[in-house]
């Protein structure tokens, strides 16, 4: 018999879900029962509802077995497991399932197949053609490219990336930097850690690009305290390119120079902002910088420094590999290519799903999702991040893309969507996100040091308050409160909170005991 090679996700979310117990019983029970097996700990293929997955390379394609649980590999192998015979467990082949099959991979398309320390797994698979092609381009060819695929920055701002790029290529200077803001601390999103974990080389290349392309020969990838999987994945690709010759002094022959670290965060929400990103990277504590300057003009230690989210870089490498014009026709408008979205919450199927802009919410939450864990009606879902829009299922229909939540008051944000059903109450949970400005604000300045803790109080008040008047009164304060942190606050930290607590206020009225002619009145 020859061996046959099984794979057993290495991804946190499937470690967590008993993925190490499961490769551990298939290494025990192929050795107590002569079977010749190799595992291959791969990445996550996205589907936590279906974690521990086990693949198992057959002549027809993979064959996709879960959730598996150490107790199920005996009788999986008697039926048949190394063969992809038939099981209650099993799927079909892995990319015939429909949650799959339906998606369209660009950043996400190695993600679960190869082994992510794997140097030839990730060549094999369109690894570092982009590098390749870079180096065949001057800087300034490099950025156009990125510009002409109207690649924007994927970690909620949106923000044109070749436009910083190009900031920083134009910017005189001894030494620059290319940072990656890898501190991914908004509720219900994990395509950075995924990455990092699954398919680690793919951000090294991009960011390997960004230093060409701008003239910086250093780099830093800054991970959240929180992933120390991430970490440690991260640390190996990167000593395993620099051994390679895909990073230091003679990038593959060329002459040209990268240097790249891992870095661990702080472990502060704050620090997701660039310019406090900056400061704690600097050693100092993770407090926002008054801009202008911009850090592509003065950033790291001063000097210009190109700071992008992980997909952002993540996308790089397709795009010089196929060429620009390959990205730019996936998307619609002005939000082109693909975003890896990620479904959390009360979902009945969690994971991530990569598509190009223009789906639905409805879509995603159904046609992906399946609906509610607890299968009651969907009430509310949160998208981009703990200071997201509560979008009311009135606007579900709306096309996925920057400008079209915008029209709406809402925002993209980094693509993660938390689901909460009809017994969810809005006015505890805009109260949460206030609080959650209170405890994580670096309280640099007024409005979001002060303004999230009286915000606070306010909503206690409204709800606590014994007639509609003094309701209505309450509500009026709060509103002009978040009008003043809207406008007034120093970075997104304190300009974001109001999104939450207006949109829960404008959509569910009734849960803050108030109809909904005196919540527009007010």
């Amino acid at each position: 018999m020859s061996e046959i090679t099984l794979y057993v996700p290495r991804d946190a979310a499937a470690r967590a879900l008993g993925a190490d117990a499961v490769a551990q019983a298939l290494e025990e029970q192929g050795r107590a029962r002569g079977l010749q097996v190799r595992i291959v700990r791969n990445g996550s293929r996205g589907m936590f509802w279906l974690e521990p997955l086990v693949e198992v390379a057959t002549p027809a394609g993979r064959i996709a077995y879960g959730p598996v649980q150490a107790g199920d590999v005996p009788g999986l192998l008697d039926a048949g497991l190394l063969q992809g015979a038939a099981h209650a467990l099993c799927h079909g082949p892995t990319e015939s399932i429909d949650y799959l099959a339906r998606q369209q991979r660009l950043c996400f398309a190695r993600m679960g197949v190869t082994d992510p320390l794997s140097l030839a797994d990730y060549e094999v698979h369109e690894g570092w053609a982009g590098l390749r092609a870079a180096l065949r381009m001057q800087p300034r060819q490099i950025v156009e490219q990125v510009l002409e695929s109207g690649l924007r920055g994927r970690g909620g701002a949106a923000f044109p990336t070749a436009i910083k790029w190009r900031t920083v290529l134009d910017t005189p200077a001894q030494q620059k930097y290319v940072v990656c803001n890898a501190d991914e601390g908004d509720s219900g999103t994990y395509s950075d850690r995924m990455t990092m974990e699954g398919d680690p080389f793919l951000l090294i290349e991009g960011m390997t690009i960004a230093g060409l392309a701008t003239g910086a020969t250093r780099g830093f990838v800054y991970i959240r305290s929180e992933y120390p999987d991430a970490m440690q994945t991260m640390q190996q690709a990167l000593e395993r390119g620099r051994q390679a010759g895909f990073l230091g002094d003679d990038i593959l022959g060329s002459g040209r120079s990268f240097h790249l670290e891992a870095r661990l965060g702080a472990g502060s929400y704050v620090c997701g902002e660039e310019t406090a990103l900056l400061e704690s990277l600097e050693g100092k504590r993770g407090v926002v910088r008054a801009k202008p300057p911009l850090p592509a003009v003065a950033g790291l230690f001063g000097q210009p420094t190109v700071i992008n989210n992980v997909i952002s870089f993540a996308s790089v490498p397709l795009i010089l590999a196929r060429g620009a014009a390959f990205y730019r026709d996936y998307g619609v408008g002005r939000s082109r290519g693909t975003l890896p979205i990620q479904l959390a919450g009360n979902i009945k199927r969690p994971g991530l799903v990569e598509l190009a802009f223009g789906t639905t919410l409805r879509a995603l939450l159904y046609d992906f999702g399946g609906g509610s864990a607890s299968g009651r009606p969907i009430k509310a879902v949160q998208v981009g991040g703990p200071l997201g829009t509560y979008v009311p299922e009135s606007q579900w229909d709306l096309p996925l893309d920057y400008e079209a939540y915008a029209a709406v008051g809402a925002v993209v944000g980094h693509g993660g969507i938390v689901v909460h059903d009809d017994q969810a109450d809005m006015a505890s949970l805009a109260r949460y996100a206030m609080e959650f400005c209170a405890i994580e604000s670096c309280g640099k300045c007024t409005p979001c040091r002060i303004g999230s803790t009286r915000g606070v109080e306010v909503i206690d008040r409204i709800t606590g308050a014994p007639d509609a008047a003094q309701r209505a009164q309450q509500v009026h304060l709060l509103r002009d409160l978040c009008d003043t942190m809207l406008h007034g606050s120093l970075c997104a930290m304190g300009g974001m909170t109001p999104y939450p607590v207006l949109s829960a206020l404008n959509h569910y009225p009734q849960d803050f005991g108030l109809d909904a002619a005196d919540a527009a009145a007010a």
